[in-house]
């Protein structure tokens, strides 16, 4: 079964390693996978390429699409003539819809929506304008998948189509993403600290839906009553060239106590050297990669309760209300209080709920019934 998956560009952000993860693991006795980007190939682009997957670019810029790339947009979608076409995030879907209008035969197309809009005044006013259009063409579509329930709850207030809907989460590779032998003494190593200083880590992007303000204003607070905490931040924009970011910390006081990695690629080393793991997102998540990737890792965790976040952590960890500084900090010393065994063991039981849940295998298992089911139907 000819697949063709049509997604925005291909950067490192959530939505795209889904892709990628789904693309290393799905059964290529059954399915050929194709990929297209509407924009680059971004740094995910060559990975997928060593996968002996095709991936075609189609470097269209934000606004008006130019004529001249839509019309070789068409052509390529002839020439691969797939029998499903999946779309990968909005714009992605919407061009996956053209994509099947411009085909003279049959093909099954399913929309794939990684994003809960909590508010469209907050999304950027494309964004607004093509959540807006795909809700209006929500029915076209044989199915539409969403990876958090939170999602489907949202865009169905947005009218977005009801029927043939599933929910798929993000899955997890625990063989990556896992407690690595000296990862805690290593990380400590390598920020200068002490063997026994306890470290609280934040993986997002810098984005105001992710909230560092919030995080960094308990942090701010910890540090009053623990001074010896330390805090490691990861993520794109979440550097020392972020002025802003540095203007906050540097008035919060706690300079000498925050970390800031930027990007990184061996954020399953970083996360496996944490004690405790955040998220404070105030809106946006659907499923969130991060909490799911330092779970794995063993890490017990802290979260908001934004998107799936609650489900993702169930009973092993500690869910708080977005924006709430005190009980973000409240949250932290709990388990700051607890035994250096006791947090272990809170991680171990996070781990084994990736495992049984979010596992890679069962969700990519999930796509290929998906696949397989709309396949029977054409044969």
């Amino acid at each position: 079964m000819k697949i063709l998956y049509i997604i925005s560009g291909l950067p490192t952000g959530g939505a795209e390693k889904m892709l990628y993860k789904l693309l290393s693991v799905i059964d290529r006795d059954i399915f050929e996978p194709i990929v297209i980007s509407l924009t680059d190939y971004g740094s995910l682009g060559n990975n997928i390429k060593n996968l002996n997957i095709s991936v075609y670019k189609m470097e269209m810029n934000a606004g008006f699409p130019n004529p001249f790339k839509v019309w070789r947009f068409i052509k390529l979608i002839r020439k691969i003539n797939p029998e499903l076409i999946q779309g990968w995030m909005y714009h992605g879907n919407l061009a996956a819809l053209l994509a099947k209008w411009v085909l003279p035969n049959r093909v099954f197309l399913l929309w794939n929506i990684r994003h809960t809009p909590d508010d469209l005044k907050k999304e950027k006013s494309l964004t607004a304008l093509v959540i807006r259009l795909g809700a209006k063409l929500s029915s076209h579509p044989d199915g539409i998948i969403y990876n958090s329930k939170v999602s489907e709850q949202k865009h169905e207030l947005l009218r977005f189509d009801n029927k043939n809907r599933s929910i798929i989460p993000n899955g997890f590779n625990s063989e990556q993403f896992k407690p690595f032998d000296n990862a805690k003494s290593k990380l400590r190593h390598s920020l200068g600290l002490k063997k026994d200083t306890l470290l609280i880590g934040l993986v997002a992007r810098y984005h105001i839906m992710k909230d560092h303000v919030t995080f960094l204003h308990s942090a701010g607070k910890l540090n009053k009553t623990y001074p010896e905490i330390h805090f490691v931040l990861v993520g794109q924009g979440v550097d020392k060239n972020n002025h802003l970011l540095i203007k906050l910390i540097e008035d919060l006081g706690i300079m000498k106590n925050i970390h800031l990695l930027g990007k990184r690629m061996d954020v399953e080393e970083i996360n496996a050297g944490l004690d405790i793991a955040c998220s404070s997102s105030s809106w946006g998540e659907s499923f969130s990669n991060a909490i799911g990737e330092a779970m794995a890792c063993g890490i017990p965790c802290i979260v908001t309760d934004v998107g799936d976040s609650a489900w993702i952590v169930g009973e092993t960890g500690i869910v708080v209300k977005p924006g709430d500084r005190k009980a973000l900090t409240d949250a932290m010393i709990t388990l700051i209080k607890m035994s250096f065994e006791e947090r272990l063991e809170l991680g171990k039981l996070a781990r084994n709920r990736i495992i049984k849940h979010f596992s890679i295998n069962i969700v990519v298992k999930q796509y290929e019934d998906l696949y397989q089911n709309l396949l029977n139907i054409k044969h």
